[in-house]
């Protein structure tokens, strides 16, 4: 028997055909009776029934890693899922491309170099790396990355460039952001949508204070990064006290215009607003011009990318000269389900699509993720609709049951010890640091799990390791609550008590 941890979890890892047998068992398995299993059963079905959730649409299903049905209310309830879809884009992204895998970037030329002058452009060839420039902690230091960009440039003889730097983006066509998510969620930093080349996660910060008094205009700067070829309009005012920040950014890729709309709390302090960058093309190649001119490379023809210049093509063939990496997959996907990022997992679908179909158009990523189920041995006929990979859209619709059917065909993955590892416990750092407080730290560290939430939505799904045994005693479950306008403060201590008595099952 071979043992695999995950950080102090320990999950029985047996042969592969004992999972296609499990998955086999879960459309047969009948619900399991036994005295802990109804006690565990009426303190679920009692927190399910709690006042502050008796207007709001709740699913619950739990079931054992052999397949067999611990709890079962209104599993089959296709609902909106808010980040438990990061569930599945991490995990097939984790299956499919390996935990080692890395984001290329490559720098490229055209024309020809004589006598140190490139007659021709220099292109920045991304191809998805979502950590370009990123203030996350597991991104390499920009600098850094234009030190080694340069040091390209330099090896290949060029010292003066007649043309311009030009971010290429390319590699993911198709629109930037699903076309399904809202008007006002599309110019927030969390919807700033996924590029070929990416920079600063794709996103303008601004520092934005309120006005003296109510009323009175905001008083708002863009920050980093440096955008000068946008226009920013500001219909903003000071609002009420107890308001908050109510800015939000309206902008589009089809012109480089923003303009921000709201209020902002006259007793908010100064603060940093991050809005969404539908140019980041253009600004990673504004800022690794800058650096060439620092150090000694004469860029004479400015900037430019396939999104503003449109009818602008290269001349003639291009050749790579270098190529930098992202960090491995197994950190993003980290990343990604602790921090809930929603423009990793919008990278992890595309680059599926792209990889599968040669296209990153978002009916293509849907193609490549099925199959992918497919191949996990995972029925996607009933409990799914896939629109996006972060659960930014709301035409995303997925049942407790798929989600723990898809936890389960994991199990079944060579790199689930990866991707449980990716998930964070209540209590730590991440999504999940006020969850479960009260709770023994041993019963909180052996649940993995992913949360979702937006306006009416509360979602929980994930593992929960046995303290020993075998992989069959661990329990996967999923938590669905829609349309509750109940407050924070009076759900989540249901939601958790749910969680604490599955675990005292294992």
């Amino acid at each position: 028997m071979l043992i695999l941890s995950v950080g102090p979890r320990f999950i029985d890892m047996r042969q592969t055909i004992i999972c296609t047998f499990l998955l086999l068992c879960v459309f047969s398995a009948a619900a399991q009776t036994t005295p802990e299993v109804d006690e565990a059963r009426a303190a679920v079905e009692a927190a399910a029934t709690d006042p502050a959730l008796s207007q709001a649409v709740v699913s619950i299903c739990a079931m054992k890693g052999d397949g067999s049905v611990i709890v079962d209310i209104d599993g089959d309830n296709m609902l909106v899922p808010a980040s438990n879809m990061k569930l599945i884009s991490t995990g097939l992204a984790l299956h499919h491309f390996g935990p080692e895998h890395r984001f290329e970037t490559q720098i490229a030329y055209d024309g020809e170099i004589t006598d140190g002058t490139l007659n021709g452009n220099i292109y920045i060839i991304g191809k998805g790396d979502p950590t370009l420039a990123s203030p996350d902690s597991i991104a390499v230091n920009i600098e850094k990355v234009f030190s080694q960009w340069t040091s390209f440039v330099k090896a290949a003889g060029i010292k003066r460039v007649e043309g311009r730097i030009i971010g290429d983006g390319r590699y993911f066509d198709g629109m930037i952001e699903e076309p399904t998510w809202l008007w006002n969620d599309i110019g927030t930093y969390y919807g700033a949508g996924a590029t070929g080349l990416m920079f600063y996660e794709n996103m303008q910060s601004f520092s934005a204070a309120a006005g003296a008094q109510v009323g009175d205009p905001v008083k708002i700067e863009p920050s980093y990064p440096d955008t000068p070829w946008m226009e920013f309009r500001y219909n903003c005012s000071t609002g009420e006290k107890g308001t908050g920040d109510m800015l939000f950014m309206y902008t589009s890729d089809l012109a480089p215009v923003a303009e921000i709309r709201g209020t902002f709390g006259v007793d908010r302090a100064k603060k940093r607003v991050d809005c969404s960058n539908k140019f980041p093309e253009y600004t990673c190649a504004h800022y690794f011009r800058n650096y060439l001119m620092k150090n000694g490379v004469r860029c004479e023809g400015g900037v430019g990318d396939f999104r503003m210049d449109t009818r602008w093509e290269p001349c003639g063939e291009m050749t790579v000269i270098g190529t930098t990496y992202s960090p491995a997959l197994s950190r993003i996907a980290f990343e990604t389900n602790h921090a809930s990022n929603n423009l990793f997992a919008e990278t992890l679908l595309r680059s599926l699509g792209r990889e599968m179909t040669g296209s990153a158009c978002y009916d293509s990523c849907y193609v490549a993720a099925y199959d992918i189920m497919k191949e996990l041995k995972i029925n996607t006929s009933r409990g799914v609709d896939i629109q996006d990979g972060s659960g930014l859209s709301r035409q995303n619709y997925v049942s407790a049951d798929f989600f723990c059917r898809f936890l389960l065909g994991m199990m079944c993955s060579p790199h689930f010890e990866t991707y449980a590892a990716s998930l964070p416990s209540p209590g730590k750092e991440g999504t999940l640091l006020y969850n479960m407080k009260s709770y023994p730290a041993a019963m909180k560290d052996r649940i993995l799990v992913k949360s979702g939430s937006m306006n009416g939505v509360r979602c929980y799904s994930g593992y929960i390791i046995p303290t020993e045994g075998a992989k069959e005693e661990t329990i996967i479950f999923s938590i669905m609550v829609n349309n509750c306008t109940s407050p924070t403060w009076k759900v989540r201590p249901l939601l958790d008590k749910i969680m604490g008595a599955l675990a005292g099952l294992n």
